[in-house]
C-alpha cells in the first residue's frame, strides 16, 4: 500500500529549534519525529512512501535515503515553490495509481491507520478524514459529520461561539487518486481549505472517521514538549528507545550513569551519555545522544538534544535544549526557555523563563537573561585570558579548535616561522599537542616537538632553539577537566595582547595561510631540551655543598608530570631522592587549590620529622610554596620578597616586581644597595620585562626564580646551603609588612565609571597609574586593578598594621560599590 508523508514544513513556530533544519526533523524520544510517523505507516502495511519536500530537502533525504534501515521504500517530490498541501501532494501525482493515505511528518499519533483504510473502503469514499476529539477546538479545523460518517460541514479555526463540535481534522486522509483531478498541476492547492469544501459542495462521497488513540499536531513549542512527556509517560504507544533498567528509566547503549547519580523515572537517557556524581535526573526529562552531566548538576522535565554539555552545579527546570549546547557551571535555565544549536551558557548565568535563545549565541558569565536573543552569535569578544587560552576538554577547547588556532598562530608568525610545541604528560594535552602540531603544518610553518615537559622547560626551550614562538599545552591548575593553551613568544615569554588580537581575528575571520603539499614541513623533535633546562638551573650552584649540608626536605608533586624532572634534579645536586619524602603524594591529578589543602599536614610533618624545609610545587612547576623549618608557609608576597632577597644578595641588577609586592622590597634593596622595578601585574607584561634583552643573564636569572617552581627551590636551597643559614633565618631578614586582597563584583558597564571617579577623586594627594590605580596613604597604600576577564575588580592593600590594610581595603570596597551603584 502507498502513502504519502507531507514533510516540507518549515516549523516557524518551533524556533529557534527548527532553525537550520526542516520541521520533520525535530527529535522527539532522540529520533527525528518523522521517524516515528515511518515505523507507523510501516507497522499498518504502508511500505510504499512518497515525501513531499519544500524547505531544506537534502537534510531528509540524506537522512532517511531509500527507507532500506526502515523496512520501507522512500521517493522524494520536490516543490520549488510552496504548492499547498493538496499542491504538493498532486506533485507527487505519477506515484500515486491507487487508494493512498496522507499523513503529515511533523506530528506524533499512534492512531490504527488501517482502521481508517477499511472504513474508506467499506464506504465507497472519495476521501476519508481522520478524526480525533479534543479539549480546545479553536487552533483546528472542527468537521461536523452525520451518523455514518458522512462530513456535513467545515469550520476552520473557529471562535468559542462557532464550536459545535470537539471532533478535529488531524491532517491524515485515505484518498482515492482522482481527487487529485479537480486542481492543475502547480496550482497552489490546500486540503482543508480548498480541496475538501470543493468536494463537499458537489455532494463527493466525503467522510470522517474518529479514531481513538493518541494525536498531537506540535505546531509550537509548548506542544513540542507535552508531545515527549506524553510519551515518557504512556499515553502514546510510541516505542521509547533502549533499556528499561528500572521503572520508567530508559537508557541507550553506552551510557554511564555514577553510582551515585539519582535518575527518577519516567526518563530517557541517550546513547553514550554521561552522568557525573551526585547528579539528580528528575522525571519527563530526555537526555540526547552523547550528552554530558557533570556532577551536582540537576535535570528536571527538560529536553536536551545530543552532545549537549552540563556543567557542575548547572540547574535546568522546564528546559530544551538543542544540539551541541554549553551549559556551564551553575548556570540555571528555567521553565519553558528554549536554546538553540551550538549556544554556550557560561559560568553562574541565569535564563529566566520563556527565553529563548537564536543558535550560536553567547551568554556572557554572570548574566541573566530576561528576553530573547535573536541577533548575535556566540563568537566571544576574547579567546585569550589570564591563562592563554583555557577551557574544558572537549567542550571549550576541543582538538579541532586547537589544530585552528594553531594554523591561526603560524598564520600570524608567517609561514616560515620556526615555532615550538609541548605538553604535559596527561594525555588530553598531548592529544591537544598535537592538533596544534597539524594545524602550524598547514600554513608550512617549521613545528620544533620539545615532547613532554612542563611550562618553565617549554619557555627555555623556545629561546634555546632559536624559534620565534610556541605553545604549551598542559592540563589547567584550576581543576583536571579543563586545559590551558600558552602561547609564548622568542623570549620564553607569554605573547603579547596585540598577538594575542591578531590571532583572535584570524579565527574570527578563518583567514588561515595554507602551505601547498610540498611545502608542509614534518615536526622536527628536539630530545635534548630537558637535560639543557637542568644544565641551566644547576649552573652556578654547588653539589659538593649541598650533599655536605645534607639537607632534608619534604616535598610534594605532581608525580605524572614530575618525576622524572624531580629524579634528574635531585641527583644533580647530589641531594637524592632518598631525601624526599613522598608519603603525602598522590598520583591522581591535584588542582592547585587542593595542593594549598595540604599545607597545614606539610607543615606540621617539616616540624615533626626536623626537616629543614618543604616545599609544593604544582603540576607544571610554575608556582612553588616553600615550608621553613619552623613551619611557617612562604608563598606569594613573602615568597616574592624572599626571592628578591636573594637577587639582592647576589647583587644580580634590578630586581623585578609586579605592582602589587610589598614596600618590603624596597627596603631590602636600599639595605643591598640595589634597585627596585616595577612592573604591571599581567604575566605577558611581567615577563617581556625580565627576559627583555637588556636585562641578559641576569634577567634569565630572574625569569627562573619567579617562573620556575624547580629552579626557585634549588636557588633558595643552594643559598641556605652556603650560607649555613636556615630559611626561617633568611625569611626573617625580611621586614614585616601586612597586605591584604579581595575581589569585589563590578558589572563590565561600570569598570571605566569606577576608574576613572578613583582617579578624579579630589581627596586623594599621590597616584600612581602603572596598572589599575594605586592609591598611597600615610600608612599604606590600595590598588584597584580590574580583572581583564571577570565582571570584577581586585583591591590590594598594604599598611603598617594589619588592621591598617584591612581598613583600606574595606574603604576602597565601598567606594567601588558606591560609584558602581552596588548596595553591599
Amino acid at each position: 500500500m502507498k502513502a504519502i508523508i507531507m514533510a516540507g514544513g518549515e516549523g516557524s513556530r518551533l524556533r529557534p529549534l527548527t532553525c537550520g533544519r526542516p520541521k520533520p526533523m525535530v527529535p522527539v524520544l532522540n529520533r527525528p519525529i518523522m521517524s516515528h510517523i515511518v515505523d507507523l505507516l510501516k507497522d499498518h502495511g504502508f511500505n510504499n512512501i512518497g515525501v513531499t519536500l519544500q524547505y531544506q530537502p537534502e537534510v531528509i533525504k540524506d537522512y532517511f535515503g531509500n527507507g532500506s534501515e526502515y523496512g520501507v521504500n522512500l521517493r522524494y517530490f520536490v516543490e520549488e515553490t510552496p504548492l499547498g498541501t493538496a499542491g504538493s501532494v498532486k506533485n507527487a501525482g505519477g506515484f500515486l495509481d491507487q487508494t493512498f493515505l496522507v499523513i503529515s511528518g511533523d506530528a506524533m499519533t499512534d492512531l490504527e491507520l488501517s482502521k481508517a483504510l477499511e472504513f474508506h473502503r467499506k464506504q465507497g469514499a472519495m476521501a476519508t478524514l481522520v478524526l480525533t476529539r479534543v479539549e480546545c477546538p479553536l487552533e483546528y479545523g472542527v468537521v461536523i459529520t452525520s451518523d455514518n460518517g458522512r462530513i456535513t460541514q467545515f469550520l476552520e479555526k473557529p471562535g468559542w461561539g462557532e464550536v459545535f463540535s470537539d471532533t478535529v481534522n488531524t491532517g491524515i486522509y485515505v484518498l482515492e487518486p482522482e481527487v487529485l483531478d479537480y486542481f492543475a498541476p502547480g496550482q497552489k492547492f490546500d486540503f482543508s481549505k480548498d480541496l475538501f469544501p470543493l468536494l463537499l459542495r458537489e455532494k463527493k462521497p466525503l467522510f470522517g472517521l474518529v479514531l481513538p488513540g493518541y494525536w498531537c499536531d506540535v505546531g509550537n513549542l509548548q506542544q513540542y514538549q507535552e508531545a515527549q512527556y506524553d510519551a515518557l509517560a504512556g499515553k502514546a504507544r510510541i516505542k521509547i528507545p533502549g533499556t528499561e533498567i528500572a521503572p520508567q528509566v530508559w537508557v541507550e547503549e553506552g551510557a554511564l550513569i555514577d553510582p551515585s547519580a539519582k535518575v527518577r523515572g519516567p526518563v530517557l537517557i541517550g546513547a553514550n551519555c554521561q552522568l557525573g556524581a551526585e547528579t539528580r535526573i528528575e522525571p519527563f526529562t530526555i537526555l540526547g545522544q552523547g550528552s554530558l552531566v557533570q556532577e551536582r548538576a540537576t535535570i528536571k522535565r527538560s529536553i536536551l538534544w545530543n552532545n549537549v554539555y552540563v556543567g557542575p552545579g548547572a540547574s535546568l527546570r522546564g528546559a530544551v535544549l538543542g544540539s551541541r549546547v554549553q551549559v556551564l557551571a551553575k548556570a540555571g535555565i528555567y521553565e519553558g526557555a528554549v536554546v538553540g544549536d551550538d549556544s554556550i551558557i557560561r559560568e553562574n548565568c541565569l535564563l529566566k523563563p520563556d527565553v529563548k535563545l537564536w543558535p550560536h549565541k553567547l551568554v556572557e558569565k554572570g548574566a541573566t537573561v530576561q528576553r530573547s536573543l535573536i541577533w548575535g552569535t556566540c563568537s566571544p569578544k576574547k579567546i585569550f585570558g589570564f591563562e592563554g587560552v583555557s577551557g574544558l576538554i572537549n567542550v571549550e577547547i576541543t582538538p579541532e579548535f586547537a589544530a585552528r588556532i594553531g594554523a591561526a598562530f603560524a598564520s600570524v608568525a608567517g609561514s616560515g616561522a620556526r615555532l615550538a610545541v609541548s605538553s604535559d604528560s596527561y594525555a588530553a594535552s598531548v592529544m591537544f599537542k598535537e592538533a596544534l602540531k597539524s594545524g602550524i603544518q598547514s600554513v608550512g610553518a617549521q613545528v620544533l616537538d620539545l615532547g613532554p615537559g612542563i611550562t618553565p622547560v617549554h619557555r627555555f626551550g623556545v629561546r634555546l632553539t632559536g624559534c620565534q614562538g610556541g605553545v604549551h599545552a598542559r592540563i589547567s591548575p584550576l581543576a583536571p577537566d579543563k586545559v590551558s593553551l600558552v602561547f609564548t613568544n622568542s623570549h620564553g615569554g607569554n605573547i603579547s595582547r596585540d598577538q594575542e588580537r591578531k590571532i583572535e581575528n584570524a579565527i574570527a575571520r578563518e583567514d588561515f595561510l595554507r602551505a601547498e603539499t610540498g611545502r608542509i614541513k614534518p615536526p622536527e623533535v628536539i630530545p635534548q631540551v630537558m637535560d639543557d633546562y637542568l644544565s641551566a638551573i644547576c649552573e652556578g650552584l654547588s653539589a659538593v655543598r649541598l650533599r655536605e649540608a645534607n639537607f632534608k626536605l619534604l616535598l610534594c608533586y605532581d608525580q605524572v608530570n614530575l618525576e622524572e624532572l624531580v629524579g634528574s634534579l635531585f641527583a644533580r645536586l647530589g641531594l637524592g631522592l632518598a631525601s624526599i619524602d613522598l608519603a603525602s603524594e598522590a598520583t591522581a591529578y591535584r588542582s592547585w587549590r587542593s595542593y594549598q589543602e595540604l599545607l597545614p599536614a606539610l607543615s606540621r610533618a617539616v616540624v615533626d620529622s626536623g626537616a629543614d624545609a618543604g616545599a609544593i610545587l604544582d603540576p607544571n612547576a610554575d608556582r612553588l610554596i616553600l615550608i621553613d623549618n619552623k613551619g611557617q608557609v612562604i608563598q606569594e608576597e613573602l615568597l616574592t620578597a624572599l626571592l628578591s632577597l636573594l637577587l639582592l644578595k647576589g647583587e644580580e641588577g634590578p630586581v623585578l616586581v609586579p605592582v602589587t609586592a610589598p614596600r618590603a622590597i624596597d627596603e631590602l634593596a636600599e639595605r643591598y644597595r640595589g634597585r627596585v622595578v616595577r612592573t604591571k601585574t599581567a604575566m605577558q607584561d611581567f615577563l617581556d620585562k625580565v627576559l627583555a634583552p637588556e636585562n641578559g643573564v641576569e634577567g634569565i636569572s630572574q625569569f627562573f626564580l619567579h617562573f620556575d617552581a624547580l629552579a626557585a627551590l634549588a636557588k633558595v636551597i643552594d643559598h641556605a646551603a652556603h650560607f649555613n643559614i636556615s630559611i626561617s633565618e633568611l625569611v626573617a631578614e625580611i621586614p614585616e609588612f601586612f597586605m591584604d586582597q579581595r575581589e569585589v563584583p563590578v558589572p563590565w558597564e561600570a569598570k571605566g565609571r569606577v576608574i576613572r571617579q578613583l582617579i578624579q577623586d579630589p581627596s586623594v594627594s599621590q597616584l600612581e597609574l602603572l596598572d589599575g590605580v594605586k592609591v598611597y596613604h600615610q600608612d599604606g597604600w590600595a590598588l584597584v586593578l580590574p580583572d581583564p576577564d571577570e565582571p570584577f575588580c581586585r583591591v590590594f592593600s598594604e599598611g603598617s598594621t594589619m588592621e591598617i590594610a584591612e581598613s583600606l581595603t574595606d574603604m576602597y570596597i565601598k567606594k567601588i560599590n558606591d560609584i558602581a551603584g552596588i548596595v553591599s
